[in-house]
Order: C-alpha cells, then sequence, then structure tokens
C-alpha cells in the first residue's frame, strides 16, 4: 500500500500508528479531509532506543496518558505539525484565516510574530526559506486553506522578514534587518488589524535566544507585543515603540547578565513601569514567568489543573513554533530543559509543586498536561516518561504529603 495512503488509514483508525522498516516515523498530526483525499501532514520522525514492539505502536514516543509530542526533526516539522493540531482543518470547523511565515532561520522574528497567533488574528506559525518553501510547510499550508479575513485585513498570509510564500496567497508583508525593527514592524501590524492598544509589553534579549523564548507563548496566550533589547542598550525601534504605548505596563524577561541595569534604566525613561521577571539561567527563567503573577499580566500557575508546553533551550524557533498551542486547547506557559534525557531538578520541583491530586474521586480531579516539542534529539522518550510521572494524578490521605514514585516528598496539590 503506498505509504500516504497508509498513513491516512491507520491515522483515522487507531489514533497513530506508522512504521517503516528503517525505523519509526510519527505522522505529528494527521490532517485529513472528510473524504480522506486531503493532503497527509507533514511526517515526522520520532526515534528512540526502545522496545521494538513499542517503536511499531508510537507509544510512548508519540503519547503518555499526560503528555502528547509533536515529534519534529526541526522547528520547520514542528511548526507544520503544531499548526495543523490546533488548525485540524476537516471536519466542517472553522480554518485558519491566515497563516503567518518566518525565517527558519530566525529565532527572534518567530518569537516576535508569535503575537500573531493571539486572538482576534489567530494565526499559526510556520517556517520557510529565502529561495523555496519547505515541504512541510507547504503541506500544512495546503491542508489550512487559509482565505483571509476582517481580522486579517484579507490577508491570507503574513510574511515576516525575507521568506518565501506559497504562490497566489494575498501576502502582507513585515521587512527588517535586525530583530529590534522586526519586532517593531510586527506591533504596528498587530495594532493595525486589532485597533487595540496593548496593556503590557514584553522585552526580551536579542542576544541570547533562550532567556527569550517563554515571551513567545504569552504572546500568543495574551496578545502582549515582544520587544528586543540588547545587553547593555536598547535599540531606537524598540524605544519608539515604547514611545507609541506609553502607557502600557513594560516587563523585562530575563536576569541583568543578558540585559543590565543600564537598559533597565533606559526604559524606565520612556515607559511609566517597568518590571524585571528572571532566573539566573534558561531552565529558572521560564520557571520564573510561568509562576510570575503581576495581575492581569503573566500565567501565575501555582495549582494543578493546567496545559503545559516543554521544548529545548537549544531549539530557539521551536518557541515559535509551538506558540499557537498556548492560544487554545489546553493554554499554558512554555518551559525549558537543557538537557534531552533528565528532567532538571528545578522543572521537577515546579511540576511537583503544581501535581494534581484527589481525596476520593479522580472523575472531579484537576489535571495536568504537557505538550513535548521534538523529536527524541530534543527530548528523549525518557524524558517523556519523567514528565508523564511528574504530572500524574496521586490520591491524596488526609493528613500526610504524597510522595512520587522515586520517594521524594511533593508538595500538597492546592484547591
Amino acid at each position: 500500500m503506498p505509504i500516504a495512503p497508509r498513513i491516512a488509514l491507520i491515522a483515522a483508525s487507531v489514533l497513530l500508528v506508522a512504521a517503516l522498516a528503517a525505523g519509526i516515523y510519527l505522522l505529528a498530526i494527521p490532517a485529513l479531509t472528510d473524504d480522506g483525499d486531503g493532503p497527509p501532514a507533514p511526517p515526522v520522525a520520532v526515534k528512540d532506543d526502545e522496545p521494538e514492539a513499542a517503536e511499531e505502536l508510537g507509544f510512548p514516543a508519540f503519547a503518555t496518558k499526560n503528555t502528547t509530542r509533536v515529534g519534529g526533526g526541526d522547528p520547520t516539522a514542528d511548526a507544520a505539525g503544531v499548526a495543523l493540531a490546533t488548525y485540524p482543518s476537516t471536519g466542517g470547523v472553522d480554518r485558519a484565516a491566515a497563516v503567518t511565515l518566518v525565517p527558519s532561520t530566525d529565532w527572534a522574528a518567530g518569537i516576535a510574530a508569535s503575537v500573531l497567533a493571539s486572538d482576534p488574528i489567530g494565526t499559526p506559525l510556520l517556517l520557510s526559506d529565502r529561495d523555496e518553501v519547505p515541504e512541510p510547510t507547504e503541506t500544512a499550508v495546503d491542508t489550512l486553506s487559509p482565505e483571509g479575513s476582517p481580522e486579517t485585513a484579507d490577508a491570507q498570509v503574513f510574511r515576516i522578514g525575507e521568506v518565501r510564500a506559497p504562490a497566489d496567497l494575498r501576502a502582507t508583508d513585515v521587512a527588517g534587518a535586525d530583530p529590534a525593527t522586526i519586532a517593531d514592524g510586527v506591533d504596528k501590524l498587530r495594532q493595525r488589524l486589532t485597533d487595540r492598544e496593548p496593556a503590557h509589553i514584553v522585552l526580551v534579549s536579542s542576544e541570547d535566544p533562550a532567556f527569550a523564548m517563554p515571551a513567545a507563548a504569552w504572546a500568543a496566550r495574551s496578545g502582549d507585543p515582544v520587544l528586543f533589547v540588547d545587553r547593555d542598550r536598547v535599540p531606537e525601534p524598540t524605544i519608539a515603540a515604547l514611545k507609541r504605548h506609553e502607557k502600557a505596563s513594560v516587563f523585562l524577561l530575563g536576569p541583568d547578565t543578558v540585559a543590565s541595569e543600564k537598559v533597565l534604566s533606559e526604559v524606565e525613561n520612556v515607559a511609566p513601569a517597568v518590571q524585571r521577571v528572571s532566573g539566573e539561567e534558561p531552565v529558572s527563567n521560564a520557571i520564573a514567568f510561568a509562576r510570575f503573577n503581576g495581575g492581569s499580566f503573566g500565567w501565575n500557575i501555582t495549582d494543578p489543573g493546567h496545559g503545559l508546553t516543554i521544548a529545548s533551550a537549544s531549539r530557539p524557533l521551536d518557541a515559535a513554533a509551538a506558540s499557537p498551542l498556548s492560544a487554545s486547547g489546553k493554554w499554558g506557559p512554555l518551559l525549558l530543559t537543557e538537557s534531552a534525557d533528565a528532567v532538571p531538578a528545578a522543572m521537577r520541583g515546579f511540576l511537583l509543586d503544581i501535581k494534581p491530586g484527589y481525596s476520593t474521586d479522580p472523575t472531579r480531579a484537576f489535571y495536568n498536561h504537557a505538550w513535548l516539542i521534538g523529536d527524541s534529539s530534543a527530548m528523549s522518550v525518557g524524558f517523556q516518561a519523567q514528565i508523564d510521572d511528574a504530572l500524574e494524578l496521586v490520591q491524596i490521605e488526609t493528613g500526610l504529603v504524597p510522595q512520587d514514585r522515586a520517594g521524594a516528598p511533593e508538595s500538597q496539590p492546592r484547591r
């Protein structure tokens, strides 16, 4: 049987099972039309040294009871998978009105453009190249079939930076030769489309992507624009945007090692209020942002019952690729790992702190769920199993502090 029909048949009948002789190839998100004739979603590879039988089933590499993986070998494939997960584009449901394309080599453009995934624009974000459209992106665009809408000013595609789009789509372009200029242009586009002043602005490093990555999820969730600062100065396009939004509260994401106190002082000269949210390294920085409560700003994740997204700090464009997951479905922050094999201690502590529990009836409990972005080179199947265990619902006995399976004390789940 040809591979495409085989994938379609198996995906429709048993959720996800696709194996080839050279290894397992998982269709991250099946994208099928009602009659089965639509183009399949781009295949993405998930390989690991797991038993052969488990590989052939696709589990746990694709999903466990508390996790789902978008297992692309690179951010381009991840973005296509996320786009088709957030906009299945079949069964008569609404399609995405437009898509946003960013360069596959420009993490800063991707993070800035993530704000276009927010309501009411709501575009999935895809990656492309200067001279050609990668096959996963082209397949995703064909499946999504964007038609434009009043919310997108009839554009079918937003091109951010120098990037090729599929032919015959009405495009709106945002140009710029550096992160600050592109971010300023994206913000102007956002404001023109929504006719809405932002309540908040997020400033991130233009030089250290791992500290900037968590801003992509928040921009998609909130519609707050992301602007860039250098380590010791604030670029002119960022100053111009801050002056344009003089009533917005400003939050600087990252420690003084990536954005110095001099930067903070320069921002305070033009902004009404500036507050730093930070951790000393990328993992703790992302957790600090996930926990942060600034009133109407911040995720304020301190209790169970949440969606989470986890990406590798070494793949910054995965933050942009995954951002639509924070704007719908199981809305939640982006967490980072610097290890492909072991859950960082800070992340494990955070997950145990928000671990869900129940007293008598598990069907009335709160639940946590995590999306993992990337193949096993980004996060191994063992890593996924550790995340699943940390998210697992546990029964709480009155007066006792629950323990995880390794015997470590957990924080009492909050209600």
